[in-house]
């Protein structure tokens, strides 16, 4: 059988990963591919490479527009939503790196601050310049 065009995109970046499951980052890996889909065609397209059941694949794409990562809408005269992507994989990995640095300074306090000075400390001049330039 030959698989889609777009199957590569279906494999989820480790970054992404990392802060969503393996399946949430499936889905988000495809939709950030094509936009948006309705769970049926974000099912079949991931059957590619896994074994999805319709409602598991349901659950996953309501729990992702809890997280604020998708948009879903009712299709008029049908039972089911169509998704939309609502976050790009940029914007996505730059609020779970806000999170994950606030609560690491929730936990640690000054010692974390300390510790993410001495980082910024140790950057070449090009790790710098990409810094600020995402800061900024």
């Amino acid at each position: 059988m030959r698989r889609p065009a777009y199957h590569k995109l279906l494999r989820p970046s480790p970054k992404v990963e990392k802060y969503l499951g393996a399946l949430e980052a499936a889905i988000m890996q495809h939709l950030w591919s094509v936009g948006q889909g309705s769970v049926r065609e974000v099912v079949e397209a991931l059957r590619s490479e896994r074994t999805v059941a319709y409602t598991t694949g349901m659950t996953v794409m309501s729990r992702l527009a809890d997280k604020g990562l998708l948009a879903a809408r009712a299709e008029r005269g049908r039972r089911a939503h169509e998704y939309r992507v609502a976050q790009t994989p940029a914007s996505y990995l730059a609020a779970a790196s806000e999170r994950e640095a606030a609560g690491v300074v929730a936990r640690y306090g000054e010692a974390a601050l300390a510790a993410f000075a001495a980082r910024l400390a140790g950057l070449s001049p090009e790790q710098r310049r990409r810094l600020e330039e995402l800061a900024g």
